[in-house]
């Protein structure tokens, strides 16, 4: 026998066995046992797993479970005519609804996701951060309060002045300076924080293609300190999309403090008041004025008396 006919045997699909093939009644009722009553559905088809081993098919009708069917897997030995069950189980079909594909909590947080009373802990070897300033609990061999130093002193009955303040002493005034942290941020967490400002409000963003000038000469930037602040700022433009936010200095909005001046309304003339003459009006109109209608003389009109 050569080894391409070895070769074509082994992946020869197995020939379905009529005896296993014909025991679906004996599947059906291991499928109802196994779920509760109602669920198992019409008869799907058979499929050979292996020589004289057989899977039975059921459609499920349990809801949420759309596209899912039983499978019930029957064998029997070499020789034998007795099919016996193997197994039970619940299994998705081709169009069957499945849910999503685990992820990490740590990778499906998005910023914006924390809520009041959320907390969000922070790994140890995060590269975001790097050890800060805790000061350390023995001090280095070369300090003035080593014990080297001190058992060399005792020895040689020498005296001598530590200018160096004690780890208390270090560890208030690092608090009240405000270093006294376990962590800061790293290069990579400056460098991971500046990438993510810079495309949200960055020289990039159709508002600063926008604007008539950038951030870096507006009078409502307010700068920051640290390695960050010489290419960030702060917008306090309670009218600006960015305010309160952290900007680049190349950002920009139409409301620059510079932008334009606002023109101011024109105020009407004050009225002029003569106070000083007057203006002299008749009490009744002359008979020359033409609004007055001519009238025959009083003494001329015929009054009808005899």
């Amino acid at each position: 026998m050569s080894a391409a006919t070895t070769r074509s045997r082994a992946r020869r699909a197995p020939a379905l066995d009529r005896l296993c093939a014909e025991a679906v009644d004996l599947a059906r009722e291991a499928a109802e046992e196994a779920a509760a009553p109602g669920v198992v559905g019409e008869y799907v088809e058979a499929v050979a797993d292996g020589d004289r081993v057989v899977t039975h098919f059921f459609e499920c009708a349990e809801p949420g479970y759309r596209g899912w069917r039983w499978a019930v897997t029957v064998a029997r030995a070499s020789r034998a005519k007795a099919v016996t069950l193997d197994e039970t189980v619940l299994l998705p079909g081709p169009d069957a609804m499945l849910a999503p594909e685990w992820v990490p909590w740590s990778e499906r947080l998005r910023p914006g996701d924390m809520g009041p009373g959320d907390l969000l802990p922070t790994e140890a070897d995060d590269l975001r951060l790097e050890p800060g300033y805790t000061g350390e609990d023995v001090p280095p061999p070369d300090s003035a309060v080593s014990e080297e130093l001190t058992d060399r002193a005792d020895v040689e009955d020498a005296e001598f002045v530590t200018r160096t303040p004690s780890r208390g002493s270090i560890a208030a005034v690092a608090e009240e300076l405000g270093m006294r942290r376990a962590r800061v941020l790293s290069r990579y967490g400056l460098h991971v924080a500046a990438d993510r400002w810079e495309e949200a409000y960055g020289a990039k963003t159709p508002m600063a293609q926008a604007a008539p000038a950038s951030c870096v000469s507006c009078g409502f930037l307010m700068r920051i300190g640290g390695s960050l602040g010489q290419a960030f700022g702060v917008c306090a433009n309670e009218f600006s999309p960015a305010d309160g936010r952290v900007v680049s200095l190349d950002y920009g909005c139409g409301g620059h403090s510079e932008a334009a001046v606002m023109p101011k309304p024109p105020r009407p003339a004050a009225p002029v008041l003569d106070s000083m003459g007057a203006d002299e009006f008749p009490l009744r109109p002359s008979r020359d004025s033409g609004s007055v209608p001519e009238t025959p003389d009083a003494e001329a009109e015929d009054l009808g008396h005899s």
